[in-house]
């Protein structure tokens, strides 16, 4: 459904990026931001479902400064590599990154940010010092609480697993009586990850309840 596209940032450095488009007018767009393994089939299959769904969906491959066209599955050895990246995040090239998304699609309509995993955290940080946004949604991102004092400019919600190995309850409850201004969901028994349907930790049974809500909350938000 989609094709790879280029994006230039703010500082002239183009990067890939993946982009579907609904058939039809669109209602608006929606920028994906990754997970850890860059824009690989799961994002890919996010996008086009978002144009599904009636939204032209863009993924900016956010890694391409450290390795162009990085893309990733959930193996334990994958997942190690993976990793590597976010060991110290540039989190303003990253920015940057999504701002070109968030340019590149702007035109169609209102734009809404959904990240998961490091994308999660990112969504977060654009929906406070991003411009053009109209509404923000993370899944289980583990860096929000580092940032949640931070207000977010644009509505916003956020999706967590009561099991994330890497995002205790604590950090939950503090995002949550830092940021009365943001919607926040746990889902019990949920694992990291949980809405990717590759990974050993998906959950249906959340994934299939948080899905429909975002969908509300962008349908709610994205108006012309």
């Amino acid at each position: 459904m989609g094709q790879d596209i280029k994006l230039t940032a703010s500082d002239n450095f183009q990067l890939g990026a993946y982009r579907a488009d609904a058939g039809g007018t669109p209602k608006g767009a929606v920028v994906v931001i990754q997970e850890i393994f860059g824009v690989n089939h799961h994002i890919r299959s996010v996008c086009d479902r978002l144009a599904g769904e009636g939204y032209v969906a863009i993924a900016p491959s956010i890694f391409d400064r450290t390795t162009p066209g990085f893309q990733s599955g959930y193996s334990p050895d994958e997942i190690a590599e993976a990793r590597k990246f976010v060991a110290s995040p540039d989190w303003a090239a990253m920015l940057r990154d999504t701002q070109a998304a968030i340019d590149a699609v702007k035109s169609v309509g209102p734009v809404g940010i959904i990240g998961f995993c490091l994308g999660g955290s990112i969504a977060f940080v654009a929906a406070t010092r991003l411009s053009g946004l109209k509404a923000a949604i993370g899944y289980y991102g583990g860096a929000v609480v580092r940032f949640a004092e931070e207000t977010p400019k644009v509505p916003t919600q956020l999706h967590f697993g009561e099991k994330d190995a890497g995002i205790p309850l604590t950090d939950v409850e503090t995002i949550k009586s830092m940021r009365r201004d943001v919607e926040v969901f746990v889902y019990l028994g949920a694992q990291h990850g949980f809405h990717c349907d590759e990974r050993a930790s998906y959950d249906k049974a959340s994934a299939d309840i948080a899905w429909p809500r975002s969908m509300a909350f962008f349908a709610k938000h994205l108006t012309r």
